[in-house]
């Protein structure tokens, strides 16, 4: 089977619209570009139509090849809806090659996290942890489903997040979002067992922010985490001043309950 790319609009930009297309540019002196080439093939022909692949000889296609700004090759290109989404430049182990195609590509059950997303937003946290435990068991690698797996696992089982949470960390765009979960979780749990915690003024408000969170009801979990603050600002090693940072990182810091409490949480961390 030809992957050679003659059109790039139709067979590349316009495909893609479709079904994620795979673009190696390369060329036939560059020793690399022969050795990664069956490799893409083989797996193109894994792939069963998730993705296509597309070869572009740079020589006969320089002009595009300096559009996409490729100066070194193979230089491999993932083309999505008309525009590249990621790329790996030189030769690489086929299983790194894997694990990057893992990442890169976009889940064919992209609708059902879409789906899971307005669940959690709506509060159906049961319903989104169903829909989505299946899209992580098939797609383990999956660290965007793992992440909305965790965020609604917090409200309802949250001694499962951390596991959930295995490897999203280290994901540029999820990693923060990612702790954060992981650092609520953790308050969560503790606020559950109150005869595991240290008894001091701040437990009180511990238990109730801990509560608080486990319901989703983030303006009284900071109500609470501000008097946590206010008593001891160390208490249960400081998972107060913790927890209080990552429900602004979970909400995002124009959200309007992070609005009318960011100045006063802020004050309480110095004061």
């Amino acid at each position: 089977m030809s992957h050679n790319v003659t059109d790039f609009q139709k067979d590349v930009v316009e495909r893609s619209r479709s079904v994620p297309v795979l673009v190696d540019f390369w060329a036939a002196w560059c020793g690399p570009c022969r050795a990664l080439g069956p490799i893409l093939e083989r797996l193109a022909a894994e792939a069963h139509g998730r993705w296509e692949l597309a070869k572009l000889d740079t020589e006969e296609f320089p002009d595009l090849a300096a559009a996409y700004d490729v100066t070194s090759i193979p230089n491999v290109k993932l083309f999505v809806s008309g525009e590249v989404v990621d790329e790996f430049v030189g030769l690489i182990p086929e299983g790194e090659i894997r694990r990057w195609l893992d990442r890169a590509l976009p889940s064919p059950r992209g609708a059902t996290i879409a789906e899971a997303r307005e669940l959690i937003a709506r509060g159906s946290f049961e319903r989104a942890a169903a829909i989505l435990r299946p899209v992580v068991e098939a797609e383990p690698a999956n660290m965007e489903a793992r992440v909305r797996l965790a965020e609604a696992l917090l409200h309802t089982d949250p001694e499962e997040v951390a596991t959930t949470l295995r490897g999203a960390e280290d994901e540029p765009q999820l990693g923060d979002r990612a702790r954060a979960l992981r650092a609520l979780a953790r308050l969560v749990t503790a606020g559950a067992r109150p005869a595991e915690l240290p008894e001091s003024a701040a437990k009180p408000g511990f238990i109730r922010a801990a509560l608080a969170i486990r319901h989703a009801d983030y303006a009284a979990a900071l109500e609470a985490l501000l008097e946590v603050l206010q008593r001891d600002r160390e208490y249960a090693g400081g998972a107060g001043k913790v927890a209080g940072r990552a429900i602004f990182v979970l909400l995002g810091i124009d959200h309007p309950i992070s609005e009318r409490y960011h100045r006063a949480f802020s004050s309480a961390l110095y004061v």
